[in-house]
């Protein structure tokens, strides 16, 4: 478990430069954690609280929303397999007890050499690729149980250069220069909210 990084900590401040309101950049800053340390650490998330001025009870309530948000340590590879209605009509539930049999694990849980991590889940947005998975995010679709094994044997062998470790959102991060940021102005405040001011002028009226 870990605070952010000094390179982190400027990739944050990056981030947070491009949004009128710090906390606004939470979801962002999450994802900047979770690629440090493949989860997002109790220390992490105090962190990003002082880098936004919110409590760390407002960071976690973001985190924990949301369930790509990892907050405890997982494989190195995150294998979700969808049971949803699509995917279980054309053999997910064959293939889930196939991959809890091939890793030796069942969903939840990660095998002993920290390499994957198993999860039975919802519909992941692939019902024309019944049945489908994800490793980290990554869709892998139409599967068959010898499409199951050989994708694992290419992961164990570092085959797969196309799927990063569990953290990783994308190869190249954005950048924007300073002098080509849009202008970013904070959202007006007011004391009385604007459906309160234009009911009252109309009682007025």
């Amino acid at each position: 478990m870990s605070r952010l990084s000094s390179s982190n900590v400027h990739l944050a401040e990056e981030i947070i430069s491009r949004y009128p309101k710090p906390k606004s950049a939470l979801i962002p800053l999450l994802h900047l954690a979770q690629q440090q340390d493949g989860y997002v650490s109790d220390d992490a998330m105090e962190h990003l609280a002082e880098l936004v001025g919110v409590t760390p009870a407002d960071v976690l309530g973001t985190c924990s929303f949301y369930e790509m948000f990892k907050r405890e340590p997982v494989g190195r590879y995150m294998v979700n397999i969808c049971t949803n209605i699509s995917c279980q009509l054309n053999g997910s539930e064959e293939l889930l007890h196939h991959a809890e049999e091939t890793l030796g694990i069942k969903p939840g849980g990660t095998t002993a050499d920290g390499m994957f991590t198993l999860e039975d889940v919802e519909c992941i947005a692939a019902c024309t690729e019944a049945p489908c998975m994800q490793v980290n995010y990554r869709y892998e679709g139409r599967l068959e149980l010898d499409d199951f094994d050989r994708i694992i044997e290419q992961l164990r062998q570092g085959e797969r250069d196309d799927i990063p470790e569990h953290g990783t959102l994308a190869r190249v991060r954005q950048h924007i220069p300073a002098d080509k940021a849009a202008g970013i102005t904070p959202p007006e405040v007011t004391d009385t909210p604007v459906w309160f001011a234009s009911r009252a002028k109309k009682d007025e009226a």
